[in-house]
């Protein structure tokens, strides 16, 4: 016969399974899979894109906090905090990297592993960003999503042409603090411009106040119009370009529709939402043990194109019916 345990044992007994219960919680957090997800933008800009990065996960199976764990990091344009967030990640020995919309971010996380997965929405050929071998085998560590930064960008300048036709001289805002954006932009914009008889200027911001100062000198120079580089800096100011642009009549396209939806002009630019749920998706296919030198690079098929029409009354432009039934959306 087993002897019976004496009250004080047993509640001593209890009170020590009762502490390990904590400790047993947090192991079994501890083994379940790590995704660094490292973005340009700020979470306060980013709520549907980032729902769209997590239903790319659930449809492969995982749900953040129950079978993976996603360590977010919002740079809010602070891309010089790209070396060391890479550095700390690969310490870690994070299970895949996934940066959604960034160049930057993608070359930065390139740079600083070989060996973990890396899945990105960039602008820019990855194959010239040196990211993959070819779209159809990337061959290494990284693979994802192109955005054809450079197609949207001649065809969003093109656009602004013909919703303001007498426009010539255009100027053209970049921050030179997102390098591989900035390049992309100098160097795809200019013949854009000459192919249609635009005249650029290129104006340069990194903060709040040099975007005052960018509009003040657009305004002193008589600007037609302003062209804004797709820059998530520039997106996280989206109220302010907004203000500034009607304020002062000027007519400005950009490459997100969230700062149309503050009272932005226009803009013209691929789907976020379709690029963060492909990025969701592949991170979710890695995870159940595909590898990314056998996933091909994928192409952006959805552009959007929208127009806030109480900014086009309020700058006095007239829209041609045919280009509003081109848009995808007509903000009323």
């Amino acid at each position: 016969m087993i002897a019976p345990i004496k009250r004080r044992e047993f509640i001593t007994l209890l009170g020590g399974a009762t502490a390990a219960w904590p400790l047993a919680a947090r192991a079994q957090q501890a083994v379940l899979p790590v995704v660094g997800f490292v973005n340009s933008r700020s979470r306060e800009t980013s709520a549907h894109l980032d729902a769209a990065f997590r239903k790319g996960l659930n449809e492969t199976g995982y749900v953040e906090g129950q079978n993976v764990m996603v360590e977010y990091q919002w740079l809010q344009g602070q891309f010089d905090r790209l070396p060391s967030i890479m550095a700390d990640l690969v310490r870690r020995r994070v299970a895949v990297i996934a940066t959604p919309g960034g160049n930057y971010a993608a070359q930065t996380a390139k740079a600083a592993t070989t060996t973990i997965p890396i899945v990105f929405s960039v602008g820019e050929d990855p194959v010239k960003l040196g990211l993959v071998a070819s779209l159809a085998r990337p061959g290494g560590n990284a693979t994802g999503f192109n955005v054809l930064i450079q197609e949207v960008e001649a065809k969003r300048l093109g656009l602004l042409h013909d919703l303001v036709p007498k426009a010539v001289r255009i100027a053209v805002l970049v921050n030179p603090a997102n390098v591989p954006t900035t390049e992309a932009t100098l160097r795809d914009v200019p013949d854009a411009a000459r192919a249609i008889g635009l005249q650029i200027q290129v104006l340069n911001a990194s903060t709040s106040g040099e975007i005052e100062a960018a509009f003040a000198t657009l305004v002193r120079d008589r600007a037609d119009a302003l062209f804004v580089s797709g820059d998530a800096f520039f997106l996280s100011r989206r109220v302010q370009f907004a203000t500034l642009a009607t304020r002062h009549g000027i007519p400005a396209a950009y490459g997100a529709r969230e700062v149309v939806e503050v009272g932005g002009l226009m803009s013209y630019g691929t789907s976020q939402t379709e690029a963060w749920h492909q990025v969701g998706i592949y991170t979710g296919q890695i995870l159940n043990g595909a590898k990314p030198a056998d996933l091909p690079v994928l192409q952006a098929t959805k552009f959007e194109f929208v127009i806030n029409l109480q900014t086009v009354r309020a700058l006095g432009i007239e829209v041609p019916n045919s280009l509003q039934l081109l848009a995808d959306e007509v903000i009323e």
